[in-house]
């Protein structure tokens, strides 16, 4: 039997919860990272006897979340799998508002779990699954505010062009290296998460595009947490996958 390791940060809830849950089978390992621990995965694992490990951690902290995830894979025993894969999908929005009129706390902790993270956490997989067999991949889940600049998002807007941006230097790295990760920074399209309905119940005299996010709702165009962890993880295994550092699932 194929084995496969999937690493997920932000799997308490939305897309990320979905993901987790998705890939939890018998042939799969998966080791989740978020601030609080999952329920549902937990029932999950024991029903289909997947494996399952589960680090309640705070993101904000990544130098120690990053030097436990190497330490972690340097133990694990990698001969038997097929191929180990990190996905960042934890993300942040915690001040709809302009930039002047945010916290300084708050901008800082979504840049650190925006984009810190992802490249602290990277850096230690990819250094600690070096010397694997394994096919290795790195997922980050990017979104369109990455690629459009919108008002009163200036710090989720910024993690997330940094972390395309990261991608593409990382795609050409990997590409030197013997055995090296293919990676993609992939949006995933818009999602019916807590993210959205924050959005939706902002002031807009504090976020000038709040009726364009509560139009989403009302005509039905936003998918699924389960939905958009279906078509990311269909992406993950195209035959092609890092071919585009950046994409969308969208096209």
């Amino acid at each position: 039997m194929n084995q496969h390791l999937f690493i997920l940060t932000g799997t308490s809830r939305g897309m990320g919860a979905a993901m987790a849950l998705q890939l939890l089978s018998g042939s799969n390992r998966l080791l989740c990272i978020a601030r609080h621990d999952n329920p549902a995965l937990a029932e999950r694992a024991s029903q289909t006897g997947a494996s399952l490990t589960q680090w309640k951690l705070d993101l904000c902290e990544a130098g120690a979340v990053a030097q436990q995830l190497g330490n972690w894979l340097a133990q694990q025993d990698h001969q038997s799998l097929d191929s180990v894969t990190l996905v960042n999908n934890a993300g942040v929005i915690l001040g709809v508002a302009p930039l002047h009129a945010v916290p300084a706390q708050d901008l800082s902790q979504s840049l650190r779990i925006g984009l810190e993270a992802p490249l602290l956490l990277t850096s230690a997989f990819l250094r600690a699954t070096r010397p694997w067999r394994a096919a290795r991949r790195v997922l980050n889940i990017s979104s369109g505010l990455g690629r459009r600049p919108m008002a009163s998002q200036a710090a989720y807007c910024a993690a997330k062009a940094g972390m395309d941006h990261f991608t593409r230097c990382l795609a050409l790295e990997e590409a030197l290296q013997a055995n090296g990760a293919t990676v993609c920074s992939l949006a995933p399209g818009v999602i019916d998460t807590d993210m959205q309905t924050h959005l939706r119940d902002s002031a807009p005299a504090d976020f000038p595009d709040q009726p364009t996010f509560a139009s989403l709702r009302a005509n039905g165009q936003l998918s699924s947490p389960a939905q958009a962890a279906q078509r990311v993880l269909a992406w993950l295994e195209r035959p092609d996958f890092g071919a585009e550092a950046v994409a969308d699932i969208r096209g």
